[in-house]
């Protein structure tokens, strides 16, 4: 049977629910979103001469649900006209309408006994065959489904999402014991085709994979503190970004999430994991206990391990729980010598092994904090998995760790992990030995450009399945190098198609970078069919190298400066104007440089997390990479015929004067960033590779023929550099920008408006790429420019002088 999926039913609004429900909207499902009646009116209601018996009334908690998640921040849903797709109820008067969706999603209050009665409700309106599953963290799935009918059982199971369902990617199916396989396979495939999810499929343990894992590691921080005397900030610091971890760590984590949500899945596990080895670690330090006493559970209560307060003079301070006082204090600086060892590292999977032989605190903690972390995953096969890659794939779709806790001890050795086991007096699980024992020394192994992990059962390497809808660049990059600089790898991809990957920090593009995506374009017109620029970073990049543009301004190489510019804008023109086709696969921060580099490809597949804008006007100049022509080229060839072109000009203008930066890739249409018809969207970022090279390859195969240099780009002159100017002097009255961001936005309006022509005209590309580039160097002269550049060099932020 093949099953699509048109509309679902999410019961229960909360946080989750609202949250779940946002995410299918986002993919294009159709939602039906219910909750409970209120029992009684509220002031609002009374003062109305409302009735419990209004509409309004009874669909009061839905909505209220809704519309709180719809304004929380970051937002749960890709753009808000996506919010049209979700219809409110109640489960009194709306509940038979769960009869027409093809799945029902349970997501109430974590109590057995309301679930049951939940599902009692709905398998009497219920239409056979319908999917209905449960987003419960802990409650054994088992005890959810009995007394149901056998339809029922054979198409339930549990599905948890994490919180927040669009940003994290895990994606946990827990079997009941009549679930039908074929149910099993359909969601495993749905997950992350559809959803963008990483499937994973779990045993009925208490709280699964992830959160099993993941209580484990911060309980056992919380019990390890005192004993290595260390501060929150000290924790946090450790177990951030320096690890491949969120910039949130430990505590802030806890913050956000909430303590008492930690707290009850902590307790579920310790009353339901009785024979669990380190049992004794999910009880709760009397921190913990005095914190929950105080209702200091986060951000929801305004304070938990951090809190938020003004000092004498108004200005936010951000203090501290002082675990030693119970007091909060100002907030201390952690240094570590260990972490400076590894400032010169940026690729994290190579810091573990010189963070793990620090000598000072910080390198005593990752032993200990590794050491009990691979003791435990090792003993939770096959109880909780029996495949040591699923816990991988849980710690690193679930709680945003860049490597998995298997992965962390290959990057270490096998022995070395051996070694900090033993250092805090635990065991590896027997199969490690017996791994050691075969010769075996790490538990993965890339062969062929796939990824193979060591099978408990078959006590040998078996292929990770699922990898043929992917192309993973690690696994590929070194049996399938065609060229290495210092800034990038080109790749083959196989069927005739190329892939340049930036590898500068954070993915700059400077020299390095420019001369191998030229490199790249040079290799694939004269041996392949086609380009894709892609690569698999947390980011796609932020933009252009602004250190070396401030040190030519400072050194006043205006000739050279002019060179670098010139070679930045001739290599997006080559993207454009090659004899191949070319595709950008943008993700993450795809800012500047990085976004001007997609406005040439001949196509975008982005992924749905692309957060794309030119924000040049950040450090004093404007998009000189052709950004600024581009923009107007595209608002010229939107013009229609009765349109104000002043008008539609003007949101070009805009969108690079406001530094507008999408939220989305769905919201970089909006401003003109991608374009409807022609760029595409997917959701599994893991997918975005073998989907541009599937787009290259095509576009190749229908007969690729270079495009035409334009020659009729309609400018509107003076009469559109009238209005911008008219429009900046009134800013700068009313204080709403400086001086100098007058003269940034007044560059740009030139160079938008063509020029200071008497009449609207048409002219080349490159007459726009070269009052572009002329104005970029005039700005780079300007002493208040080189202020915001080395600020931003400086601190990561922009200045406003």
């Amino acid at each position: 049977m093949k099953r699509h999926i048109n509309k679902i039913a999410v019961i229960g609004s909360g946080i989750m629910g609202s949250g779940i429900a946002c995410h299918f909207a986002n993919i294009g499902v159709e939602v039906l979103l219910l909750d409970i009646v209120p029992r009684e009116l509220n002031a609002k209601e009374k003062a109305k001469g409302l009735t419990l018996d209004d509409t309004t009334v009874r669909n009061r908690i839905v909505n209220d649900s809704l519309a709180a998640a719809l304004k929380s921040k970051p937002s749960p849903v890709y753009h808000q006209k996506f919010a049209n797709r979700i219809t409110t109820g109640n489960l009194e008067d709306d509940i038979a309408k769960v009869a027409k969706v093809d799945w029902i999603i349970e997501v109430v209050v974590e109590r057995l006994d309301i679930k049951k009665q939940v599902f009692e409700t709905l398998e009497r309106h219920r239409t056979p065959g319908t999917l209905i599953t449960s987003n419960t963290s802990g409650i054994p799935i088992h005890f959810m489904s009995e007394g149901r009918s056998d339809d029922f059982q054979k198409h339930f199971c549990g599905t948890h999402f994490f919180n927040p369902a669009r940003y994290l990617k895990l994606f946990e199916i827990i079997p009941g014991p009549k679930t039908s396989p074929e149910v099993l396979v359909f969601l495993n495939g749905y997950g992350e085709q559809f959803l963008g999810k990483t499937s994973v499929l779990a045993k009925d343990t208490p709280a699964f994979i992830g959160n099993r894992i993941g209580i484990f590691s911060i309980q056992s921080l919380f019990h390890a503190l005192k004993a290595l005397g260390m501060t929150v900030e000290e924790v946090d610091k450790l177990t951030g970004p320096v690890i491949g971890r969120p910039k949130s760590a430990t505590f802030r984590t806890v913050d956000v999430v909430g303590l008492d949500t930690l707290v009850h899945v902590a307790n579920g596990i310790s009353e339901n994991c009785k024979d669990d080895e380190r049992h004794e670690l999910f009880a709760l330090p009397d921190f913990i206990a005095t914190m929950m006493e105080n209702k200091w559970l986060g951000s929801k209560t305004g304070q938990g391990f951090y809190k938020k307060s003004k000092d004498a003079k108004g200005k936010t301070e951000i203090l501290t729980l002082d675990l030693d006082t119970m007091e909060y204090r100002s907030k201390k600086s952690a240094k570590f010598p260990t972490l400076e060892q590894t400032k010169t590292i940026d690729t994290v999977v190579d810091r573990f092994a010189v963070l793990t032989a620090g000598t000072d605190k910080a390198g005593e903690f990752y032993r200990k904090s590794f050491g009990q972390l691979f003791a435990y995953v090792s003993h939770r096969i096959p109880e909780i998995s029996d495949e040591l890659y699923k816990i991988d794939d849980a710690m690193k779709a679930g709680f945003g760790w860049e490597h998995g806790p298997f992965q962390i001890w290959d990057a270490i050795g096998l022995d070395k992990g051996l070694e900090f086991i033993a250092a805090e007096k635990q065991e590896a699980a027997a199969w490690v030995s017996e791994m050691k024992t075969a010769g075996i020394t790490s538990f993965y192994q890339v062969k062929d450009g796939a990824t193979y992990f060591y099978d408990i059962p078959s006590k040998q390497m078996v292929k990770v399945p699922g990898q043929d809808a992917f192309i993973i660049l690690d696994n590929i990059r070194t049996t399938k190098e065609v060229f290495k600089n210092a800034g990038v790898v080109i790749e083959d991809l196989g069927d005739g198609i190329l892939n340049c990957e930036f590898q500068s920090k954070m993915n700059t593009i400077g020299a390095d970078v420019l001369a191998g995506l030229n490199k790249a374009i040079d290799l694939a017109e004269k041996d392949f069919q086609g380009l894709v620029v892609g690569n698999q970073a947390a980011n796609f990049s932020v933009g252009a190298n602004i250190g070396m543009i401030f040190m030519m301004a400072v050194e006043q190489e205006y000739d050279e400066l002019n060179m670098a510019i010139k070679m930045f804008q001739d290599s997006m023109m080559r993207m454009r104007y090659s004899s191949i086709p070319t595709v950008a696969a943008p993700h993450g921060m795809t800012l500047g440089g990085g976004c001007e580099l997609s406005l040439h490809a001949d196509k975008v597949v982005a992924a749905a997390e692309t957060y794309m804008g030119l924000v040049e006007f950040g450090v004093g100049v404007i998009p000189g990479g052709g950004g600024s022509k581009e923009l107007a080229m595209r608002a010229s060839d939107s013009f229609r015929k009765g349109d104000v072109e002043l008008n539609v000009l003007q949101e070009y203008f805009l969108t690079i004067g406001m530094a507008k930066v999408s939220t989305s890739a769905y919201e970089a249409y909006d401003l003109g960033l991608l374009q409807k018809g022609k760029d595409i969207v997917v959701v599994n970022k893991d997918r975005q590779i073998a989907t541009a090279k599937a787009h290259a390859k095509l576009m190749a195969e229908a007969g690729y023929t270079r495009p035409p240099a334009r020659k009729d780009v309609k400018v509107l002159g003076k009469q559109a550099l009238g209005m911008f100017l008219v429009g900046t002097d009134s800013m700068e009255a009313s204080n709403y920008i400086s001086e100098h961001d007058k003269k940034i936005a007044n560059k740009l309006a030139y160079v938008m408006a063509g020029g200071d022509l008497s009449e609207p005209t048409m002219v080349s590309e490159q007459y726009l790429l070269d009052i572009e580039r002329e104005a970029f160097l005039s700005l780079c002269t300007e002493r208040k420019t080189l202020e915001r550049i080395q600020h931003m060099l400086k601190t990561g932020k922009p200045l406003r002088n």
